[in-house]
Order: structure tokens, then sequence, then C-alpha cells
């Protein structure tokens, strides 16, 4: 992982460049107890004590680290300059900062972006204290621009990493699509996928309490809940949202069933007209996605179409970045709502990776989603996933 690494550091160095920021600085300790959500990404290792990792606009990689740590970052290779410290840290950071004398300092908190915000209360008062009597102290902004810019823009190794965890997820899907039947359990079809990703050693997208999230028929218990012990009957539409880490890059798609009916041979025409609904706002959604829109416009388009269809708007955005976690980056393809707070507003950015996952309820049957996975380009988007265009049919 250490070249992934000097990869998004160097991207880092060209976005400092773009946003015109002179310096971002990583302020940690015992990152094992409580690691910053950037450090896998641009560190590679844990420290122990007080640790700035400092990236400038000029390129330079540095560290100031206590010194029994200096071995450790040492070989992982990341970055170029390691400056050791015993007594504290901040003797080595003022002199670095002088050195520097950067105008911007971005640092790790944001009001918005969980993953931009690593910097504790308690850690922002020890950084104050080291800059008192300094002129850095009122130099420091917030790293979200910065974070929502590297996290999103996916590099081409990234994406290969991507692309193979979505394959193994559509095979699952396959898989899992044998196993289903009347009288199984949400949590029997839970275990089943659960243990396909355990034979291929790897890890779910997120917490396997609900990845995979298994819903069958009506009155489920929604979206972001873990499954039951509700069995599978015919009339349920099924759906699964799942997804598995692959290399440490994520995959996050959701697929949808039918179970027949005794004498069935097709899905009932209320529950084709709800499916095809969500294919075509997914469509819709996908084909207005360019470079500069807002999220906020995306949502618009799903969000309006399954009104306009006579159904009630679902009650989340339409889709959100993804990469070394599931819900990734900064920018999200949703709704103007208080809970979201500037979020649906920010860009979009050729090189994200997005879902889109609209959902409609069908009465007395279940709920009807689709999850997809897209990569932004110049021109629109790729799909990574292949599609979902017909619902799938479980025979009773």
């Amino acid at each position: 992982m250490s070249d992934l690494i000097i990869e998004k550091i160097q991207q880092a160095v060209e976005i400092l460049k773009e946003k015109n920021i002179d310096m971002w600085m990583t302020f940690v300790r015992e990152s094992g107890n409580m690691k910053d959500p950037m450090m896998d990404m641009i560190v590679g290792t844990n420290c122990t004590w007080q640790t700035a990792y400092i990236i400038t606009k000029q390129g330079d990689t540095i560290a100031i680290l206590g010194s029994l740590d200096v071995a450790n970052l040492q070989s992982k290779g990341t970055y170029k300059e390691l400056i050791g410290y015993v007594k504290g840290i901040r003797e080595d950071l003022q002199k670095t900062l002088n050195k520097i004398n950067p105008n911007k300092i971005a640092v790790n908190y944001s009001l918005d972006n969980n993953l931009a915000d690593g910097l504790s209360h308690g850690m922002y008062l020890q950084l104050a204290e080291h800059l008192k009597g300094t002129p850095y102290l009122d130099r420091l902004i917030s790293s979200e621009e910065i974070v929502a810019s590297l996290r999103g823009r996916k590099s081409q190794s990234e994406l290969e990493l991507m692309k193979e965890a979505i394959k193994i997820t559509l095979n699952l899907f396959s898989k899992v699509s044998g196993f289903i039947k009347p009288g199984v359990s949400e949590k029997q079809v839970a275990d089943f996928l659960l243990d396909e990703v355990k034979k291929l050693n790897l890890e779910t997208a997120w917490e396997v309490e609900h990845c995979p999230a298994v819903f069958t028929g009506p009155d489920t218990a929604g979206a972001h809940a873990g499954p039951t012990d509700r069995l599978v009957q015919p009339g349920h539409v099924l759906n699964i949202d799942f997804g598995v880490k692959y290399n440490e890059y994520c995959s996050d798609l959701q697929r949808t069933w039918y179970i027949l009916k005794e004498g069935e041979t097709e899905a009932p025409p209320e529950v084709k007209r709800g499916f095809q609904v969500i294919v075509d706002a997914i469509q819709k959604s996908a084909d207005a996605i360019r470079p500069g829109k807002q999220g906020c416009e995306i949502d618009d388009i799903a969000r309006n179409y399954i009104v306009v269809n006579g159904y009630e708007e679902y009650p989340h955005g339409l889709g959100h970045q993804i990469g070394r976690k599931a819900h990734d980056g900064g920018g999200l393809l949703a709704p103007r709502w208080e809970r979201y707070g500037n979020i649906p507003f920010i860009p979009i950015e050729k090189g994200q990776v997005y879902t889109i996952e609209p959902r409609l309820t069908i009465k007395d049957h279940g709920i009807a989603t689709i999850e997809e996975m897209v990569f932004v380009k110049e021109d629109g988007v790729e799909f990574l996933s292949q599609p979902q265009k017909e619902i799938y049919l479980i025979g009773s």
C-alpha cells in the first residue's frame, strides 16, 4: 500500500496548488486508539506521541514525531523528512513552520465532513498552545476541501481496486439468488453472503451487523437496519444492500428480487411498474451528472421523477461517494435538508465515484431499490456496476 499512499500524497500536492493552500498538517497522537480518518490514506501506519504530518504545495513531506516512532515511519518510505523529538514537539514544529512560513495551514477539522474532522478538541487546544506567540494560529483553516478532493478523485490504481470489489459483489449477488426461497429468513440470507465473504478471505464494506442489509416484504425495518427473523414469502419484494472491501477499497450495491406466488410466471404489474420507475430514475440522474453540477441538482431529478409517478419521496440522499470507506469523499447527491449542511451544494468533480440509490415503496409487496456505482468523467459518467434492468424472479 505504500506505493498507493505516495500516489495519493503526490495528488494532495497538486490539490494544494490548485486551491492555493500552502500547507496541510494532520496533527494526531495515539492513533492506535483514535485514528484520524486520513491516516490510512496519507500515512499508512500509526504513531504514539504527538505527531504532525505535513504536506506542502511545494511537494515537501515532513513528519515531526516522537523519536521512537521514526524507524517505523522510515520503513514505510512515505515521508521524505522525518524529525524526531524526545521532550516535546513544540520547538521542532515552530522551527518547521518558521522555515516554510505558510500563509494558510489546513488542519483536520470540519463542520460538515466527518472524514476531515479528526482533530479532537483536546488536540486543537494542544496545537493552539504550541502555536501561541506565533502568527500561525491565525492562519489555520479547515482541511475539508483538500480531504474532499483527495478522497473523491480516484487514481487509476484506486479505480481498478474498486472495479474488482464490484465484480466480486455482483458475483455474490448471483450466488445468493440460488439460495433465496420462501421460508428462509432475512438472517439466513445474510449469513449465506457472510459465509461467502469469509471463503474469499475478505471483509464487508461496512459493519457486519447490517452488511448485508436484507429486507423482505412490506413493513420492513428500513435502511441501515440489520436483517431479522422475518421470513421470505411469495408475493414479497426482497432487496439486499451489500458490499465488500477488496485491498482496502469498497463496493456498495443494492439489488431487488420478487418472490413469485403459485401460478405466477412474472411479477404483477404494480411491482414491475415500481421497479421500472427506479430503473428510470437512476438512468435519468446518471445522464445529468457532469463535473461542476451540484449534488442537490442530481437528487432533484430522481426525487421529482419518483414523486411525479405517484410515490412518496425517499427519506435520504440519492447517492454518496465511495472509496476506502463505503461513505467517502465530501459531496453528496442529496436534497437541501438541514441535516446535510453545505454538502449538497459541493460541486461534482471529475474522477469521483458515486452511488445512485433511489427507493420507493410498492404497497403490500415491499421496497424496490437498486444501487449502482458510477465514475464521473469529463462529459458524463461510466457505470462501474452492470445496471440491474429487470427484477430478479424467485420461484416458489
